[in-house]
């Protein structure tokens, strides 16, 4: 494309994670381009980020409907990669991101099929045949056609996702690509890779740091170094912005909290990686009365955001003077569509603020071992199965498993809970190692300047 105009920069956001660690940070502050959001987001998001952000031009992208023949391939792909990926490493664990059991009788024989015809990929160029596959099924669209014609009218220099995994944007990506646009995109997070649910190709991949780099380049080997950027991830830099601290009167009042007691803050995962989170509640809250703890310490529950079934209210009402709540600033309206599911602004200074005020953070596997060792504060991860589990085949057993978990060199980087039994030592006794920085730097790598490092690619 030749006119090209060399000020304006599309703006993809899949999800409202996105919208936090890029429009919440500095990565567009200060940038001379033109920044336009490309979105799907209803009305009401749209203009929430507008009122919280730099952003003011917005673009909508038509409606997407995935065809049949897209989703056969998109799915046939994943799932070949991978068992391709488990061999690749060893790791039998990466298999259960792929979900084998489906209601209905189409899904079942849908999803059935996509199984047996992943035995005749099991090599690396057959499955890069199934995506020259895929991309020309994309191509062959209306809503391929329809944001061709945007992008042509539009006619911006470069185009942003934050996330790999927008099915969506896997089209508006091929349409950017035919028109000479230049496509960046973020690996999400640093458990992303090993999934397989890479449904964009850009010409450049940002990612955190070093070992995601090296992570790429295994499993991706078609993609070239020079595509891939290390730039850390912005979402880490604000625990080292003053201003998104609460002082420390105005926190503990707003969230029922006494100042004269330590907080364990118990941040919980969605239903599907932990449907036994009420249980390990249970435990902590059980323990610490039990050994007469609850005189020293405070439960402040944070639960995943996306998490609004209430499985928390039964231990909450069991232990009100026990266990506080400080619920996620997201907006959420459980009737509506994901367009609607967004964090705001001020959930950054709640999050922020948790961790610096809590002495501890208990949870099943979570990242936010990171969040916390932003201010040298322990994370304990729970190692061990309930008696009743509400799923009988979920462990805890797969959870560490995963390939994402093998970056954790020393398994001193965290404290563990092997049994009900260990809390009370684990809590008093709660060292953080110097392991978690170890842990911490391979991960993230230099994530204080990772919005320059972002701008930086943005504008080259």
């Amino acid at each position: 494309m030749d006119n090209k105009n060399k000020n304006k920069i599309l703006l993809l956001f899949p999800d409202g994670v996105g919208i936090r660690n890029y429009l919440y940070s500095d990565v567009f502050k200060g940038m001379e381009k033109e920044l336009v959001l490309f979105h799907a987001f209803d009305a009401k998001t749209e203009q929430a980020v507008k009122d919280s952000t730099a952003i003011q031009n917005t673009l909508s992208i038509p409606k997407y409907i995935e065809s049949l023949t897209e989703l056969f391939l998109r799915e046939l792909i994943c799932l070949s990669r991978l068992k391709y990926n488990a061999k690749l490493v060893d790791n039998p664990s990466i298999l259960t991101n792929w979900k084998s059991e489906h209601k209905g009788l189409f899904k079942k024989i849908f999803y059935k099929s996509v199984e047996i015809a992943s035995f005749g990929y099991s090599r690396y160029g057959r499955i890069l045949t199934l995506e020259k596959r895929y991309q020309k099924a994309i191509r062959n669209t209306v809503f391929y056609v329809e944001v061709k014609n945007i992008l042509m009218a539009v006619a911006p220099e470069k185009l942003f996702c934050s996330h790999q995994r927008g099915v969506s944007c896997a089209s508006i990506f091929a349409a950017a690509y035919d028109l000479g646009i230049e496509t960046i995109t973020v690996i999400y997070s640093w458990d992303n890779l090993p999934k397989a649910r890479m449904a964009l190709r850009a010409d450049k991949y940002l990612v955190w740091s070093d070992y995601m780099q090296q992570e790429l380049k295994m499993y991706y080997p078609e993609i070239k170094q020079q595509q891939i950027f290390v730039t850390g991830t912005p979402q880490f830099e604000c625990y080292h912005q003053p201003e998104n601290i609460i002082p420390k009167d105005v926190f503990y009042e707003r969230y029922n909290l006494d100042p004269t007691k330590k907080i364990i803050c118990y941040s919980g995962d969605d239903m599907l990686t932990c449907p036994d989170d009420p249980q390990y509640l249970d435990d902590l809250a059980d323990e610490l009365l039990k050994n007469n703890l609850d005189e020293d310490y405070q439960i402040l529950l944070r639960r995943c955001p996306v998490d609004i079934s209430g499985r928390f209210d039964k231990i909450i009402s069991k232990y009100p003077n026990l266990i506080k709540q400080a619920p996620p600033l997201w907006n959420f309206e459980p009737n509506s569509s994901w367009t609607t599911i967004y964090p705001l602004r001020e959930d950054v200074q709640l999050l922020v603020s948790t961790a610096y005020y809590s002495a501890i953070v208990v949870n099943l596997g979570s990242t936010m071992a990171f969040d916390f060792g932003m201010f040298q504060k322990p994370c304990v991860y729970i190692n061990y199965d309930q008696a009743n589990k509400v799923n009988p085949n979920w462990s805890v057993l797969w959870i560490y498993k995963l390939q994402h978990f093998r970056s954790m060199k020393d398994k001193n980087a965290v404290l563990w809970i092997n049994n009900k039994e260990e809390i009370k030592e684990k809590i008093i006794f709660n060292q953080i190692s110097n392991s978690i920085e170890n842990w911490k730097d391979l991960v993230l790598s230099d994530y204080r300047k990772s919005s320059d490092k972002v701008k930086l690619v943005l504008e080259l």
